[in-house]
C-alpha cells in the first residue's frame, strides 16, 4: 500500500465531508493521525479509509 501524503499536508475523508479539512500530523505503518478542523483528531487506518490530498490551490 502507497501512502502519498506526509506529516504537514492537507487531506479530506470524502466518505464525511463534514469533517472538514484535516491536517496530517503523523504517519506509522498504515495509521494516519489527522486532525480534522471540525471533528478532531482522529487515527485514520489507511487501508480501509481513502484520504483525498487537497493539493495547493
Amino acid at each position: 500500500m502507497l501512502i502519498d501524503f506526509e506529516p504537514g499536508d492537507y487531506v479530506k475523508n470524502p466518505a464525511h465531508e463534514s469533517w472538514g479539512i484535516g491536517q496530517v500530523q503523523s504517519i506509522i505503518g498504515n495509521k494516519v493521525t489527522v486532525n480534522f478542523e471540525n471533528f478532531g483528531k482522529r487515527v485514520i487506518n489507511a487501508e480501509n479509509v481513502k484520504l483525498e490530498k487537497i493539493e495547493n490551490e
